[in-house]
């Protein structure tokens, strides 16, 4: 081959991956859609758990790994989006499907609001305490706010249906769920591709450079985060749909270590990790469930030993078996 033409051919390269890329991107979702033939109620209560936990771990993943901040009010963004769901349901009598952008609204704004300490200078621990705090407070809000939550007892999430289609079912829930899911990982991927999501990464990798440089750091910690609230924010919504009951239990610091072990686990600042810790993390203790007692055991062992063996997560395995599942926010779309 010519000189000329394995130039051409390292330029289409890129070319060629991305359109490898998408394919296998739509690929994916189309070959989960027969799954609820071949499962039983239970199982395909553990695939929705599954894709509940995607936006969930992008929204965190999009602030921790992404912007580089140690925020850890998701869970709050998580509580706050169930119970707007909740509660449009159960007093007003909303359908589901009217409550997910409320939901994710409620989580936009209280991610506004977590992002006030980010942008008066604190950082790392400082930041993480503070965030924690709002979580705490948040669940606090859920116990004392009895005429409104249920307080400590929780409160009951009626049966909704989307134009006809009952979301009582398992496997309706699968669908509605699966089209959220692939829909909140699009738009995330469209924003890190975008200028917002090299300001992200550069604000990460150097924050008073990236403030030299003329990137206004302020307003991207306030978008950050209320992106992060917005899509966390549906996930809460589909855990609503999902449980059928809400409790401020639900919302507490072991549920934030859940989820912050499925972006440890999967990938900082990866959406393939993303979506692949919420599949480990939801599956692992399921697999394991015959070994009574066993089970955190074994739980915590894989979450040490893939960050020790693999610092980057599994996305980093997935990247080196195959370039397709790494994430090149730099690249063009």
């Amino acid at each position: 081959m010519s000189r000329d033409g394995r130039a051409e051919s390292r330029r289409s390269a890129p070319a060629a991956r991305r359109r490898s890329g998408r394919v296998i991107f739509w690929l994916a979702p189309l070959a989960l859609l027969p799954l609820p033939l071949f499962l039983n109620q239970y199982q395909q209560y553990v695939l929705n758990l599954i894709l509940m936990y995607v936006p969930v771990g992008v929204g965190f993943n999009v602030v921790v790994g992404n912007l580089g901040q140690l925020a850890f009010s998701n869970v709050a963004f998580f509580g706050l989006g169930a119970y707007t769901a909740g509660i449009l349901m159960a007093k007003l009598g909303l359908p589901w499907w009217a409550t997910v952008l409320p939901a994710g609204i409620t989580g936009a704004v209280a991610g506004c609001a977590a992002s006030v300490p980010a942008l008066r200078g604190v950082r790392s621990f400082s930041l993480a305490i503070m965030t924690l705090a709002f979580g705490e407070l948040m669940r606090w809000t859920y116990i004392r706010s009895e005429w409104l939550t249920g307080g400590s007892m929780g409160m009951a999430v009626p049966a909704s249906d989307l134009f006809g289609w009952r979301l009582d079912l398992e496997s309706h829930k699968f669908y509605v769920f699966l089209v959220l899911a692939v829909a909140v990982v699009i738009a995330t991927d469209r924003l890190l591709r975008s200028r917002v999501g090299r300001a992200f990464m550069a604000i990460k990798d150097n924050e008073v450079a990236a403030a030299a440089m003329g990137v206004p750091t302020g307003r991207y910690y306030v978008l950050g985060l209320a992106w992060s609230g917005f899509v966390v924010g549906i996930g809460g919504s589909m855990y609503a749909l999902l449980v059928g009951h809400l409790s401020p239990d639900s919302f507490n610091l072991i549920e934030l270590i859940l989820e912050f072990a499925i972006i440890m686990v999967g990938g900082l600042g990866s959406l393939v990790g993303s979506v692949v810790g919420a599949v480990v993390i939801t599956t692992t203790p399921e697999i394991f469930s015959d070994f009574p007692g066993f089970e955190e055991l074994i739980f915590g062992l894989l979450i040490v030993l893939v960050i020790l063996v693999l610092p980057r997560g599994l996305a980093s395995l997935l990247a080196r078996l195959h370039p397709v599942f790494r994430d090149r926010y730099y690249e063009s779309a």
